[in-house]
C-alpha cells in the first residue's frame, strides 16, 4: 500500500511538473501569437481565385506594388483650404520620408516607393498625402511590429506633433487630420485584434470563474477548473505559434479569439463532467485516489466522444477555399487536443495534489465515504447510479424528467412547432458581404478618414480595379467599363497614378498585355464597389473573354464567392461526418437521423432569431463566413451535448427500457450539462468584446444556439421525442426490439438513484 502511494505521489508530481514547463513556454507563446497573424484577406485566397491570378498577371506590368497609407487633411470649420495650410499639408509631405524608422534601420524613404506629394481636392476643400509604402517591405518586423503599423503610427504622431492635427483636434493651422487607406485599415484592425491576449480572456476566464463559483459553491474547485483551462490555453498557444511561425497554417485575428475560446469553453465542459464523476465516487471510495480513478475511466469515453465530433467537424473546414477558414480547422482542432489533454491528466493530479485529503477541494460541502453506496446495485452489467447533489439531481431535474415523460408527446411537439417558427426568419439573414468600414463597431481613424475622403476625391482612385488583357483588347475593355454603373472612369495604365493626367504617355505592355485601371464612384473597400466589379467582370467578359479583374474590390469578391462556395460545400459533408459519428456511437441510425435533425433545426432557429436581433439593431449585412462558422460550431458542439445525454439514455434502457431510460438519462445529466452549456455560451458571448462586427456576430448567434440546444433541445425535444418513439429509437440494434419494462416505467420515481455525467 506504501509502495502504491508513492506511485500515486510520483505520478501526480510528473504530471504538474511537465504541464509547469509546458505553462512556462506556451505562455510566452501565447502572448506572441499576434507577431504571426496575418489579417490581409488577399492571403487566404486561392490561387485559382480572378483576383489573384490578375495580381500576379500585372506584376511585370508594375514596376513596385503599393501598400498606400493616406493623409487626409480638411480645415475645421468646413471652408476651404488656405495657403497656409496647404504650405503646411507641404511641408509634412516633405518631412515624411526623412522620418527615421521607429526602432529600426534607416528612413522611411528606403521603404517607399516614390514621393509624398500633396493633392488639393478639386472642390479646394481637402488635401491628400498619399505615402507609397512599398507593399513588399509592409510585412517586415521591427522588434514585435510590422512595418505597416509603424508607418501609420508614426504618420499619426507627426501629424499631431507638427500640425496639432488629428481626428478630433485641429491644431493652429486648423486642419482636422484622419491615417486612412489600406496601410491605417490593417493598422486599426491589428489594433481591434490586440484585446484578444488581453481583454477576451480576462472577460471569458472571469465570467466563467463566477459561473463555476455558483455552480460549486467552493473557492477551490473553480480554481482548480480555471487553471486547467489556462494550461491547456497554453499548450494551444505553443503548438499554434510553431506552426503559424513555420508557416504550416496561417493564422489571423479572428482565429486566434476563437481558439481562445474554445479552449476556455472546451476545457471547462470536461473539467465539469470528470468533477462531476470524481464527487460521486468519493462517496464509493475511500481513498480519493481510487475514487479519481474509477471517474476517470468513465468520463473517458464521453470526453473523448464530445471531442471526436467536435474535432471532426472543425477538420471538414479544410474543404475550403479561403486560407483562413482552411486554418481555423485545425487550429481550432488542436486546441480541443489540448483541452482534453489538459482535463485528463492536469486536473486529475490537481485534484489529488493533496493526497488522502484531496476531499478539501470540495470544502466547504465534502462528499464523504459512504460505505452503503460503495457497491452499487447492478442490472447485469451496468451499475445503477447515485445521485449528485451539485448537479441537484434529485430534485429540480429528476422532476422535470419525469414531468417530460408525462408529457411526451405535447412537449416535443410544441417544442418543435416553435422551434420551426424561428427558423422561418433563417431567410431573411442577410450574408452577402461586408464593407470594410462596416468591420468596425467603434469609432477608428481609417473609418473617419474613409469618409472624408470620399467626400472630396474620387474615392476608387486609391485602390482601382484592374484588367489585365490582351493589348489588342484594350480600346474594347475600356469601353466597355465606362458603360458600366458605378465606374467613375477607365483608362490603360501609362504608369501614373489612377484617376491622374497621363498626358501622351502610351500604355505599358509586356508580353502582349496590358492593364486597364477602372475608378469606381465607391471607396475600393466598400461593398458598392464589390457589386461594381461583380458587373464590370460581366460586362469585360463579353468582350475580352480572357481578361482579368483584380484589385481590391475584386478580391472582396472573390472572398465572398468562396465563402458561399464554402457554405454549399462544408455544411454537407459536416452533416454527414457527425451523422455517421453519431450512429457508430449509438449503434443505431435512426437516433443518429433523429439527433441530427434536432440540431439542425436548432441551428436553423438560432439564425433566426439572429437575422431578427441584427435587423432591429440595424446591423450592416453579414459575411457569408459567418453562418458557416455559426453551423460549425453549433452543430459539432450542440450535438456534443446530446451525446452526453443519449449515452447515458443507453445504458439506462439497457437495464430499464428505453422510456424509463430517457427519464433516468435526463435527471443524471441535468446539472451538469446545463452548467456546461452556460459556461460554453458564456465563453463565445465574451467575444463581443472585441469591437468587430465578425466576432460580435459569431458570439452572438453561438452563444444564443448553444443556450436553445442546451435548456429546448436536449431538455425538451430530444427527450420528448425519444420517449414518444420508444425502443424504435435504437433500431437497428437489438436494443430496438427490446419489450419496455411496464406501461408506467417512464415515469415512475426510478427505483435507483442516478448520477450525474454520461457515459
Amino acid at each position: 500500500m506504501l509502495r502504491k502511494s508513492w506511485v500515486r505521489a510520483l505520478a501526480v508530481a510528473v504530471a504538474l511538473l511537465v504541464w509547469l514547463a509546458v505553462g512556462g513556454v506556451g505562455g510566452m507563446a501565447q502572448g506572441k501569437l499576434a507577431q504571426v497573424q496575418t489579417n490581409d484577406a488577399a492571403a487566404f485566397l486561392p490561387s485559382s481565385a480572378e483576383s489573384t491570378r490578375a495580381a500576379e498577371a500585372s506584376r511585370d506590368l508594375v514596376d513596385t506594388q503599393t501598400l498606400p497609407a493616406l493623409v487626409v487633411l480638411a480645415p475645421a470649420d468646413g471652408g476651404q483650404v488656405t495657403p497656409d495650410q496647404l504650405t503646411a499639408a507641404q511641408e509634412v509631405a516633405a518631412a515624411v520620408p526623412d522620418r527615421p524608422v521607429p526602432g529600426g534601420d534607416g528612413t522611411w524613404a528606403d521603404r517607399l516607393t516614390g514621393d509624398v506629394v500633396p493633392v488639393p481636392a478639386e472642390d479646394g476643400e481637402a488635401v491628400l498625402l498619399a505615402v507609397p509604402l512599398d507593399a513588399d517591405a509592409a510585412e517586415e518586423r521591427v522588434g514585435e511590429e510590422r512595418l505597416t503599423t509603424l508607418l501609420v503610427e508614426d504618420l499619426r504622431a507627426l501629424l499631431a506633433e507638427d500640425l496639432g492635427a488629428t481626428a478630433e483636434e485641429a491644431g493652429d493651422v486648423g486642419l482636422n487630420a484622419w491615417v486612412t487607406g489600406p496601410a491605417g485599415f490593417i493598422t486599426d484592425l491589428g489594433t481591434a485584434f490586440a484585446g484578444i491576449d488581453g481583454l477576451l480572456l480576462l472577460v471569458a476566464l472571469g465570467a466563467v470563474l463566477l459561473i463555476l463559483v455558483v455552480v460549486y459553491r467552493s473557492p477551490f474547485l473553480p480554481l482548480v477548473v480555471i487553471v486547467t483551462a489556462v494550461f491547456a490555453l497554453a499548450l494551444a498557444g505553443l503548438v499554434v505559434y510553431e506552426l503559424a511561425a513555420a508557416d504550416v497554417l496561417v493564422l489571423n485575428g479572428q482565429s486566434q479569439g476563437i481558439l481562445s475560446i474554445l479552449v476556455v469553453g472546451a476545457s471547462v465542459d470536461y473539467a465539469l463532467l470528470l468533477v462531476a464523476r470524481h464527487r460521486e465516487e468519493l462517496q464509493r471510495h475511500e481513498h480519493p485516489a481510487e475514487a479519481l480513478g474509477r471517474a476517470w475511466k468513465r468520463s473517458l469515453e464521453p470526453i473523448l466522444a464530445s471531442a471526436g465530433t467536435v474535432i471532426a467537424g472543425l477538420l471538414c473546414l479544410l474543404l475550403s477555399q479561403l486560407g483562413s477558414n482552411r486554418s481555423l480547422g485545425p487550429v481550432a482542432a488542436i486546441g480541443i487536443a489540448a483541452a482534453v489533454l489538459s482535463a485528463l491528466t492536469l486536473l486529475p493530479a490537481l485534484l489529488l495534489i493533496a493526497g488522502r485529503r484531496s476531499r478539501v477541494l470540495f470544502w466547504p460541502r465534502l462528499p464523504r465515504y459512504e460505505p452503503s453506496v460503495a457497491a452499487p446495485t447492478t442490472h447485469g452489467a451496468h451499475a445503477a447510479p447515485v445521485v449528485d447533489d451539485v448537479a441537484d439531481a434529485s430534485g429540480l431535474w429528476a422532476r422535470w424528467a419525469r414531468w417530460v415523460g408525462r408529457h411526451a408527446r405535447p412537449v416535443w411537439i410544441s417544442t418543435a412547432v416553435a422551434l420551426l417558427v424561428l427558423a422561418a426568419f433563417l431567410p431573411t439573414l442577410r450574408a452577402t458581404g461586408t464593407s470594410q468600414t462596416d468591420v468596425f463597431l467603434t469609432p477608428v481613424d481609417s473609418v473617419a478618414g474613409e469618409e472624408v475622403l470620399a467626400e472630396h476625391f474620387p474615392a476608387g482612385a486609391v485602390q482601382p480595379a484592374t484588367i489585365v488583357v490582351d493589348e489588342t483588347d484594350v480600346d474594347a475593355v475600356v469601353a466597355a467599363a465606362e458603360d458600366v454603373p458605378g465606374v467613375a472612369s477607365a483608362a490603360p495604365y501609362t504608369g501614373t497614378p489612377a484617376g491622374a493626367p497621363a498626358g501622351d504617355a502610351a500604355p505599358v505592355v509586356v508580353d502582349g498585355r496590358a492593364r486597364v485601371d477602372v475608378v469606381t464612384e465607391a471607396p475600393s473597400d466598400s461593398q458598392e464597389a464589390v457589386d461594381v466589379v461583380a458587373d464590370l467582370r460581366t460586362a469585360v467578359e463579353e468582350v475580352a473573354p480572357e481578361a482579368l479583374v483584380g484589385g481590391a474590390a475584386a478580391e472582396t469578391l472573390d472572398t465572398q464567392l468562396a465563402g458561399e462556395r464554402d457554405l454549399r460545400v462544408i455544411v454537407p459533408v459536416v452533416l454527414l461526418v457527425i451523422l455517421l459519428i453519431l450512429v457508430v456511437l449509438l449503434r443505431s441510425v435512426a437516433a443518429g437521423l433523429l439527433l441530427m435533425a434536432a440540431n439542425v433545426l436548432s441551428f436553423a432557429a438560432s439564425l433566426g432569431v439572429a437575422a431578427i436581433v441584427f435587423d432591429l439593431l440595424g446591423l450592416p449585412d453579414a459575411d457569408p463566413t459567418v453562418p458557416l462558422y455559426g453551423f460549425v460550431f453549433l452543430v459539432a458542439l450542440g450535438v456534443d451535448y446530446t451525446i452526453f445525454l443519449m449515452t447515458r439514455v443507453r445504458e439506462e434502457s439497457i437495464a430499464v427500457g428505453t422510456r424509463a431510460g430517457i427519464v433516468r438519462g435526463l435527471a443524471v445529466t441535468g446539472g451538469v450539462i446545463t452548467s456546461a452549456g452556460l459556461v460554453l455560451a458564456t465563453t463565445f458571448a465574451a467575444l463581443a468584446v472585441i469591437p468587430l462586427l465578425f466576432l460580435a456576430q459569431i458570439a452572438f448567434i453561438v452563444a444564443l444556439g448553444v443556450l436553445i440546444d442546451t435548456f429546448v433541445v436536449r431538455s425538451l425535444l430530444v427527450p420528448g421525442l425519444v420517449h414518444d418513439i420508444g425502443p424504435r429509437t435504437w433500431w437497428p440494434s437489438a436494443l430496438s426490439r427490446r419489450p419496455e419494462h411496464g406501461v408506467h416505467a417512464a415515469v415512475e420515481e426510478p427505483a435507483e438513484p442516478v448520477e450525474p455525467a454520461a457515459r
